[in-house]
Order: structure tokens, then sequence, then C-alpha cells
């Protein structure tokens, strides 16, 4: 899969107030996020590195309990194995890589 049309992907909320458009590449897991003022994504940790990159919008983001605000242009980097949360601030849109691919609950292998 060389190309990827987001706007063809199908829409998956995968928490309340998070809506998702999500792909792989060989080695890693994007996905392209809406999100509502006030969703939440609870506390969490996997064994893959993540990457945020808000596009849109405001987030609080806390990594291993250091909590910061990002908007438009910031990023937020997740270490494997890190405890992390979201609260969304506002209405926005974000980005979400992880790495290496992650596979999501329900999903089976998508690669082509």
């Amino acid at each position: 899969m060389a190309f990827v049309e987001i706007s063809k992907l199908p829409v998956v909320e995968r928490l309340p107030g998070w809506k998702g458009r999500y792909f792989d590449s060989a080695n890693m897991t994007f996905a392209h996020y809406e999100f509502d003022a006030g969703s939440a994504i609870h506390e969490h940790s996997h064994p893959q590195e993540e990457v945020y990159e808000v596009i849109e919008g405001e987030l609080e983001i806390t990594i291993g309990g250091e909590t910061r605000r990002l908007v438009r242009g910031c990023v937020g980097i997740v270490p494997s194995n890190t405890l992390h949360s979201v609260i969304a601030m506002s209405s926005g849109s974000l980005i979400v890589v992880d790495y290496p691919v992650r596979m999501l609950p329900g999903q089976h292998a998508r690669h082509e």
C-alpha cells in the first residue's frame, strides 16, 4: 500500500468523542482523529512508542506524570510502556502514530 486516501477509510469511534480513521504502514499504525470537547482517553500504557500531533484544537496530555496543553503544531511523544492520558479541552483533530504497528481491539492484520 503506497498511497492512502484518508477520507475513504471507515470512521471508528473507539471511545466516546474520539472518531478515527486508521491505517498501517509496514512498521507503524496511523490514526487520524477528530475529537469532541470534554472527551477523554483514560490513563493507559502499551509497548508501542506513540506520537500525538495536534492539527487543530487543544488537548491536555499527561505523559509519565507530566501534564502539558498542546495546540496546533505541538507534538507529544509517549515512550514505550509509559502511562499517559488525554483530555480534549476543545473540539479538534490530531494524528497519532504508533511504532511498531499496534493492533487495535477487535482488529485483524491490515497489511496488504
